[in-house]
């Protein structure tokens, strides 16, 4: 082979690993109000979204409406217990968390939980629920069958995101000291904690239980790789500004990071200790919460449209928000080329 047959030969072969991504689809669902997480449930094709004073149930095929759930003030999170037909929404502003039917999408109970309930996941392996609460720095765990507090776990500081490691533990990111603690799900104690650095104030996060890889995304621009069988971060690499939420998909091995900036950075896993940034998806105005569908490898997106800050909250207040624009809140769908 000649020098400038090899040189079109790779000119041409794709970089291993890489993928492109692309938006597919622009729900247009409305309703008014601020949003937190979002969360997939892939076998009955719902995306639920936590709205301010309710969470919103949408259909991931088309971006319809289905039902909207009443009753939380101040919606952050929302987990599913799939074998009992249950699910559990945090509600901030109330220190509680409401337990509803996830399949009628009525309330059930409300559970007293602690102050700024937040993020809240299920962790299959001990059957029970975790709600982080932020200016509380505990979690609590709750029983979802009964739907009662099994125990209030101290964190030592202010949880974020979290995720079950299936393995008996639970990770959760604490965004005011820059720590992952790690809590034994059987004993409900912490058992380990290590730092984030260089990464700091981790908030979204999501997890590799096959090579025991944990992701943080934070509020430094980057996103930091740890060993959780370690306890230590092996590697960070840039995203964008403003992260509130990460993903991982299992088959493209991508890991992905939504952020306040109207970017998706999508980082390609070359090996369980190396990592390299494959893009930097525009996708909308404060796009920073998403979710991701593992049967079709869709990621969903909440965004809006935003008018100017009012000259006069400027000067009172420099960190008021603009004001969103009626009627313009949207799910947006982000694929890779070639998941059809």
């Amino acid at each position: 082979m000649n020098r400038w047959t090899l040189a079109l030969v790779l000119f041409a072969a794709p970089s291993l690993g890489a993928q492109s991504y692309y938006i597919t689809h622009t729900y247009n669902v409305g309703g008014e109000g601020g949003w937190d997480y979002l969360l997939t449930d892939a076998p009955r094709h719902r995306l639920f979204v936590a709205r301010q004073n309710r969470v919103m149930v949408v259909d991931m095929n088309d971006g319809h409406l289905i039902a909207e759930l009443p009753g939380v003030n101040g919606a952050h999170g929302v987990a599913l217990v799939p074998d009992i037909g249950r699910g559990f929404a945090t509600s901030g502003n109330d220190s509680s968390i409401l337990m509803f039917d996830s399949r009628t999408y009525k309330g059930l109970l409300k559970i007293h939980a602690a102050e700024d309930a937040d993020a809240i996941i299920y962790d299959p392996t001990s059957k029970r629920i975790f709600s982080f609460n932020g200016d509380a720095n505990n979690s609590t765990v709750v029983d979802p069958r009964r739907g009662t507090v099994v125990s209030t776990i101290a964190l030592g500081g202010k949880p974020e995101s979290g995720a079950s490691g299936r393995n008996g533990k639970i990770y959760v990111n604490l965004v005011d000291s820059s720590q992952i603690v790690e809590i034994d799900a059987r004993t409900l104690a912490v058992v380990r904690r290590w730092p984030t650095a260089p990464c700091r104030n981790p908030v979204a996060m999501a997890i590799d239980t096959r090579h025991q890889r944990l992701f943080s995304g934070c509020r430094s621009g980057v996103m930091a790789i740890s060993d959780y069988v370690k306890g230590s971060v092996i590697d960070t690499v840039t995203i964008g500004a403003g992260v509130d939420g990460a993903g991982w998909d299992p088959v493209k091995k991508d890991i992905y990071a939504s952020n306040a900036d109207g970017t998706l950075t999508v980082i390609h896993q070359d090996s369980p200790d190396k990592y390299h940034v494959v893009e930097s998806v525009q996708t909308g105005e404060r796009a920073r919460n998403m979710a991701i569908d593992p049967a079709t490898h869709r990621i969903y997106i909440a965004a809006a449209k935003f008018g100017p800050v009012p000259a006069e909250s400027t000067a009172t207040n420099p960190r008021r928000r603009a004001p969103m624009l009626p009627g313009t809140f949207s799910i947006v769908v982000v694929e890779p080329v070639g998941s059809h």
